[in-house]
């Protein structure tokens, strides 16, 4: 009880003054030792991060650390619940989306004072933009960058060859769909064996819809439509923290109107359809021949290949900006302002931002670092294992991509755009609609 206490009374310190963490580091390094608690979500990375683990205390053999992995959901309520119990993970993986109310919480701790006392160039260490994602707004840094991911379309090589359907150079347009919408339809195949694009089609009774949906996309789009509405010119705010947002945009509300098109004309499964239903499953399975999704995805789709799945990968398809675009994310770690033990987290965190660590991750061919030469490597481990991963890595070479939405109120933000973007994916509501939504968005920070 003591201990619970203790932390508590941490906690309540930090919320009050969230920036002044920056100053907690010591001048000199301390001793660091004991067990640090570190999770993550993704089975896939587990025993890479495992190996970091077991390196890491070979060459540290004062500090332990404990691995935890548990499924999304449940591992954001267990990360939220110990930053107010105390009993929490000392590092944590963490993602842009929840970032920010960390940041403004004073739930997790600032690293600038750890970063210059060990002499962390993170300026020049890892893949442009990364870094500066995990800085506030006053630029206080609070973490450093393990991988990044981009968006891609996968697919079933022998449901394209049986139908001749080149995917290799796609585009696409809210009218008429341009030729991606040519290749969904005609890799749609109804029961009796006839094609969407072919008379006498029965878009009731669908044996393999052409892409598969994977939920509304909330108010990011990140793997269903925000590659499509960047393409045609939209962007969901002005820039990291920026609260001026455009889901009022006529540019996003034809590109939604066009994707949920593809369910009334049979092309694509209905909302409900799709619910409590793993796209990846169905992908293998047959009953989709293509579904867009993160990088973070090739080793297990890639991993499901059997005689009547033969896994490929397509860029996302040429807009009318005459450009690709993909959503940039990329995850980093935080510390909990509720640790005992912060310079042995400290350690491990600088660790997992290393090159030791992430050519480790690269070599299990499942992510792609954050640090360029660890991304070289894991591209030659996944091509090594016969896996093309260019669709993704375009995004990088040419310079189309944009930044995962990073705001405050990001919470808030999703309990108006998930409901609204649902009512349309739904048929209950146009995408017009989402001037109302963005109006509540805008509202939030009046």
């Amino acid at each position: 009880m003591k201990k619970i206490m203790k932390k508590a009374v941490a906690v309540a310190a930090v919320a009050s003054l969230p920036l002044v963490l920056a100053g907690c580091a010591p001048e000199a390094a301390p001793e660091a030792k004991g067990t640090i608690s570190y999770g993550l979500w993704d089975s896939n990375q587990l025993p890479a991060y495992q190996q970091c683990a077991d390196d890491f205390t070979a060459a540290n053999p004062d500090i332990t650390i404990e691995i935890e992995q548990i499924g999304w959901d449940d591992y954001w309520k267990k990360v939220n619940a110990g930053f107010v119990s105390g009993d929490g993970y000392d590092v944590f993986t963490s993602h842009l989306a929840f970032y920010p109310e960390f940041v403004a919480n004073g739930t997790i701790l600032a690293l600038d004072e750890y970063i210059a006392r060990d002499g962390v160039d993170v300026d020049n260490t890892y893949q442009p933009g990364l870094a500066s994602l995990w800085t506030s707004p006053e630029g206080v840094q609070y973490g450093l960058p393990k991988d990044f991911d981009t968006i891609a379309l996968f697919y079933n090589k022998q449901l394209t060859d049986a139908a001749g359907v080149d995917m290799s150079n796609l585009d696409w347009n809210p009218t008429d769909g341009g030729t991606y919408e040519k290749a969904i339809a005609h890799l749609t195949v109804d029961e009796n064996g006839v094609r969407g694009d072919e008379a006498g089609f029965d878009k009731s009774k669908v044996k393999t819809y052409g892409i598969w949906m994977e939920g509304s996309g909330g108010g990011d789009g990140q793997t269903q439509w925000s590659f499509l509405a960047a393409a045609n010119g939209w962007k969901v705010n002005d820039g990291p923290w920026d609260t001026n947002y455009h889901y009022d945009d006529a540019k996003l509300h034809e590109t939604i109107d066009w994707w949920y098109s593809l369910v009334e004309k049979g092309y694509m499964p209905s909302f409900d359809q799709q619910q409590g239903v793993g796209w990846s499953d169905q992908l293998a399975a047959g009953t989709v021949a293509m579904a867009s999704n993160g990088s973070w995805m090739t080793g297990s789709i890639f991993g499901a290949k059997s005689d009547t799945f033969e896994p490929a990968l397509a860029a996302t398809p040429v807009g009318p900006t005459g450009s690709r675009a993909s959503m940039y994310n990329g995850l980093a770690d935080n510390i909990s302002a509720t640790t005992e033990n912060p310079e042995a987290a400290w350690q491990w965190v600088k660790y997992l931002g290393s090159a030791a660590c992430q050519d480790v991750v690269a070599e299990a061919a499942v992510v792609f670092p954050a640090i360029p030469s660890a991304t070289d490597k894991a591209v030659a481990a996944m091509q090594a294992k016969g896996v093309d991963v260019s669709a993704f890595s375009t995004h990088i070479d040419n310079g189309t991509t944009f930044l995962f939405p990073i705001a405050d109120k990001k919470s808030k933000i999703n309990d108006i755009m998930t409901p609204a973007m649902e009512a349309i994916m739904s048929g209950k509501a146009k995408a017009d609609s989402l001037t109302a939504a963005n109006d509540q968005v805008k509202a939030l920070f009046q």
